[in-house]
């Protein structure tokens, strides 16, 4: 099977009503320029010529807020996107927030060839969202999901959330996932914190009244909000910030890694060895992973093997071909595999 892609397009800042606490997206997304239709041409004709395959991929709105800016801007760039549709693409993807979204909105999306609209939801606790100057509420992002999954069109919908914003605990993290879950969204991206420069929050980081999670920490909340989410049946798309040399340049302090998804993947599996050799009481365990999974489980750098050897228990990760179950203990009740 082909691997989804997106043709980004980053329309910063532009639309935005407010100032959020985090926000400096010409650092996040590496672009200052405002793209205008000729843009949107060129960025498609670019992708065709390297290669993209249209049926997998869509053409994708990110950076602002999109259905916030200006009517005929906002036409502007559908309509050159929605030529391109003709071609096989698999459809336009747009990012925007929970405030502005109406039906009549919708509509015009829908008639331009918008198939997925994700919303910037970020948390579901109403102070966390009022610290951070968002200026809408966690019934906005509720109100607002449901008006998108019931439209005619059959939208996929997609939220966004970040994990320790000011005035945010691993708590509230957990218990804007599970609010989250309840919307049942097709997809979500979960972006940790990072503290930029040249923002309310970086001000607030500097004079030392806003503290960040510890990237074990993190690793270890994050990890967790996968796996709640992929066993709702809900696909993370994204864990982490891209690697961007704007944003290690810009940022003050945070939860940054290039690998971060990598760092979550690795530690739901150190859990999950943990969790079968207490059980086992075995301190020599060999499991069994697919072939895929083989460097997940082992960790980068092998750190999961130097975990357990810390504890005193000597773990062997073997690939096995054709392994349907994510991870098989050898040795113990025959085999248990979870």
């Amino acid at each position: 099977m082909s691997k989804h892609s997106n043709i980004s397009i980053f329309v910063p800042h532009i639309g935005c009503p407010h100032k959020c606490s985090f926000c400096n997206q010409n650092a996040i997304t590496g672009v200052s320029d405002i793209p205008r239709a000729a843009d949107v041409r060129r960025v498609c004709e670019q992708a065709l010529r390297d290669g993209v395959n249209p049926p997998d991929t869509e053409i994708a709105f990110f950076g602002g807020s999109f259905t916030a800016v200006p009517r005929w801007y906002m036409t502007e760039l559908l309509d050159a996107a929605r030529e391109y549709l003709s071609l096989g693409f698999r459809g336009i993807r747009l990012s925007t927030r929970p405030d502005a979204i109406t039906p009549e909105i919708l509509d015009i999306l829908a008639c331009s060839g918008v198939t997925a609209i994700e919303l910037g939801a970020q948390s579901m606790c109403d102070d966390v969202l009022t610290l951070n100057e968002r200026g809408h509420s966690a019934h906005d992002v509720e109100a607002t999901s449901g008006l998108i999954k019931s439209h005619r069109r059959g939208f996929s919908l997609g939220l966004q959330m970040m994990v320790g914003l000011y005035g945010s605990t691993p708590e509230k993290d957990i218990y804007t996932a599970k609010r989250l879950i309840e919307l049942a969204p097709m997809e979500v991206r979960i972006y940790p914190t990072v503290v930029l420069k040249n923002t309310r929050l970086g001000e607030l980081y500097s004079e030392g009244k806003y503290q960040t999670y510890e990237l074990e920490s993190a690793v270890e909340l994050c990890s967790t909000l996968l796996e709640m989410f992929e066993d709702a049946g809900i696909r993370v798309i994204k864990l982490g910030l891209h690697s961007s040399t704007d944003v290690e340049r810009d940022m003050l302090g945070g939860i940054y890694h290039p690998a971060f998804r990598e760092l979550c993947e690795a530690r739901r599996f150190r859990n999950e060895m943990k969790s079968l050799s207490v059980k086992s009481g075995m301190r020599e365990c060999v499991f069994y992973v697919r072939p895929q999974d083989l460097s997940k489980a082992l960790g980068q750098h092998r750190e999961n093997i130097r975990y357990f050897d810390d504890l005193g228990i000597k773990v062997e990760v073997k690939p096995r071909p054709g392994q349907s179950k994510k991870l098989c203990l050898s040795g113990w009740e025959d085999e248990t595999c979870i």
